[in-house]
């Protein structure tokens, strides 16, 4: 049987993404730390936004798997940016 699937990464690659989320995670508190007004909210949400892509892309596999799993998980994080979206509205109009 012969498999579609591509070669995972190594050791190395595991330990470089581990790293850049240590690093973004201090970035993240330091930003926390200081005042940037409203745009500490948006630096932080693409800081997560930079680690989840790298935990689902490296550690989750998604990278190697085949186009129906990267379907199904863009239509997750839209139904998730609806949801932020509806919750933003909510507040604003409060």
């Amino acid at each position: 049987m012969e498999s579609n699937h591509k070669s995972h990464p190594g050791y190395v690659s595991y330990i470089i993404v581990w790293v850049a989320l240590l690093a973004l995670t201090s970035i993240t508190v330091t930003i926390a730390g200081i005042n940037l007004g409203n745009y500490t909210l948006i630096i932080a949400m693409l800081i997560a936004a930079i680690k989840s892509m790298l935990v689902i892309n490296i550690f989750m596999h998604i990278k190697y798997e085949d186009a129906i799993f990267k379907v199904f998980l863009a239509l997750s994080g839209l139904t998730l940016l609806i949801i932020f979206i509806l919750t933003f509205f909510d507040f604003i109009y409060r």
